[in-house]
C-alpha cells in the first residue's frame, strides 16, 4: 500500500491502543456487569459496600417521634404529615447523641414553605389541594412560622 494510506492507518491504530491502555489503567477492576438490578447492569461492585459504610444523615420521622411524640402526633394529624421532620429541622445525623442536642438548625425561611405553597398562577398536578400563597402580598416581611404552627397548620394564639 502507499504511504498516504498506511500512515493514517498506523495513527488510528496507535490512538485505539492508547485509548485501550488508558481504559485499562483508569477503569477500576471491579467495574462491569454486576447483576440485573442496576441500569444497563454496569456498576462498580465495591461501590455497594462504600454506600453501606456511608454514615446516615437523615434518620426519619420515626426516630424523631421517639422523643418528640407530641409534635409527631400533631404533625401526623396535619396536612404536613407526609413531610419528614428533617426537611425543616435539618439532618439528625448525631441527634440526640451529641453533647448539645438543641443545636439542630431549623429552617424557618419563607423559601422553605414556598417550595410547596408558592402561587404559580395555574393548577399544578399534585399541588392542586395545597393552599397557594402570594409571597409578595401575604406578610412578605415575616417568616411563615411567626404566625403559623407548621406542626398543626393552625394560626398561633398570639397572632390575629
Amino acid at each position: 500500500m502507499k504511504n498516504h494510506v498506511l500512515r493514517p492507518l498506523w495513527v488510528a491504530l496507535a490512538f485505539v491502543a492508547l485509548v485501550l491502555a488508558a481504559r485499562y489503567i483508569i477503569v477500576p477492576k471491579d467495574f462491569g456487569v454486576q447483576g440485573e438490578s442496576f441500569t444497563y447492569n454496569f456498576h462498580r461492585a465495591g461501590n455497594v459496600g462504600e454506600w453501606q459504610a456511608f454514615p446516615v444523615k437523615y434518620r426519619g420521622t420515626e426516630v424523631c417521634a421517639e422523643c418528640h411524640a407530641e409534635q409527631g402526633e400533631a404533625l401526623a394529624a396535619s396536612g404536613h404529615g407526609i413531610i419528614q421532620c428533617e426537611n425543616c429541622h435539618g439532618p439528625g445525623t448525631d441527634h440526640p447523641e451529641t453533647e448539645n442536642p438543641q443545636t439542630m438548625t431549623i429552617d424557618r425561611s419563607r423559601a422553605l414553605c414556598l417550595r410547596c405553597h408558592a402561587d404559580l398562577g395555574y393548577p399544578a398536578g399534585g399541588r392542586i389541594n395545597i393552599p397557594a400563597i402570594d409571597s409578595g402580598e401575604h406578610h412578605a416581611d415575616k417568616e411563615c412560622a411567626a404566625c403559623h404552627n407548621p406542626h398543626t397548620l393552625d394560626l398561633k394564639e398570639d397572632v390575629q
